[in-house]
């Protein structure tokens, strides 16, 4: 039997950001599935921080993150961001949307420019025109790219450096209490901890099942990525990162002559080692043949990855309700490496009953925001 503080059963984002705060508490393991951290959503996410998705308490996450992303590095190591304009591109029919998005990037205090569709096109040069395509956009000149295995090696980091572990290749197989604490089985091995962290992403709901308890309702979504060659006259890499304000699709750089691009597909799933689906492939180079002067002949590449929503689409973050020492840490959509410090800070707050931070009360987000019981209510 081995024994630890808190064990987080996920390797990703979500279970390596949190797992890096409590280990400044106490003995931390993360039990992670497959061969190494970050092999599902994690390791395929084309990060991105911005305020072009989720809604008033995802876009305050994003907001209290920015600073830490923003720095030079995480706890002294390697940068993990680094600044590359957001481009939200609106059709003529759309400026409603786009005025409501320029009002959250000036609630924000944003460094922002509202632009006519010509002088998007100025910076991508393939949008096409017209009021059915790029009409008027909005430009985030502080978005961030986010390193997301960077970030990953980061928390890892200092996770270890706090005496903390990561234990691959260990499926847990059964959850069981044991008077105030919790047996875990995996893969053969036993681990006891008074504190279980459900950080398993899109396998959260089953995690939950095994140790007994009553699901929350999280749906992994598909979303597909391609990869394409850029038109051989332009030189891509100042290319921002370019997003519909409403359907449509997104596409960013990937060096000096790659472009990657997503139509921001959402097909529930099951939880599963997602592959691109023919369909989604073709719907992501369609929409972007439409809206621009781009003839895609060839797709170099392409994968997919879940993305894991709650009910109502925000993070699912607290004790189970009569399960004490079971938390959960999931939900985080498609914006995990985004809110990854600020989310990490509140998992931490809740899973050792600190006080609430002041910055998250300043910003109206309150723990019952968060917990899994407003799923029971």
């Amino acid at each position: 039997m081995r024994n630890c503080d808190s064990l987080v059963i996920g390797g990703g984002i979500a279970g390596l950001s949190l797992a890096a705060r409590l280990a400044r508490h106490g003995k931390v393991v993360v039990l992670e599935g497959e061969s190494a951290p970050g092999y599902h959503a994690s390791g395929r996410s084309v990060a991105y921080a911005h305020f072009g998705l989720g809604e008033r308490v995802v876009r305050t996450l994003t907001a209290l993150s920015l600073p830490d992303l923003a720095a030079a590095g995480m706890g002294g190591k390697a940068a993990v961001a680094r600044v590359h304009p957001a481009l939200h591109i609106a059709r003529a029919d759309e400026s409603e949307a786009l005025e409501t998005l320029e009002e959250v990037h000036r609630h924000f205090g944003c460094d922002y420019s509202r632009i006519t569709g010509d002088e998007a096109r100025a910076m991508v040069p393939v949008l096409k025109s017209g009021p059915e395509h790029c009409h008027a956009a909005l430009v985030d000149h502080s978005a961030l790219k986010l390193d997301t295995d960077a970030m990953l090696q980061g928390y890892l980091q200092e996770l270890r450096h706090a005496g903390g572990a990561v234990v691959c290749g260990n499926r847990v197989t059964a959850i069981m209490r044991s008077g105030s604490e919790w047996i875990v089985e995996a893969s053969g091995r036993s681990w006891r901890a008074a504190c279980v962290v459900n950080a398993a992403g899109a396998w959260a709901d089953q995690i939950a099942g095994l140790a007994g308890l009553a699901r929350v309702g999280i749906e992994p979504r598909r979303r597909t990525v391609i990869a394409f060659a850029a038109p051989a006259k332009f030189d891509v890499r100042d290319w921002p990162f370019i997003k519909t304000v409403g359907e449509g699709f997104y596409m960013l750089p990937e060096g000096s002559g790659q472009l990657l691009a997503s139509s921001m597909d959402q097909t529930p799933s099951e939880p599963c080692d997602a592959a691109g689906e023919e369909l989604d492939i073709a719907t992501a180079a369609h929409r972007i043949e439409n809206a621009c002067n781009i003839e895609l002949r060839r797709i170099n590449h392409h994968w997919a990855g879940l993305r894991s929503f709650a009910p109502d689409e925000l993070p699912v973050v607290g004790h189970a309700a009569g399960a004490p020492g079971f938390f959960w840490y999931a939900g985080q959509g498609g914006y995990g490496f985004q809110t990854a410090p600020a989310l990490a800070r509140i998992g931490e707050a809740l899973a050792l009953g600190l006080p609430w931070p002041d910055d998250l009360a300043a910003h109206d987000l309150r723990p019952e925001i968060f917990s899994p019981a407003r799923f029971s209510a």
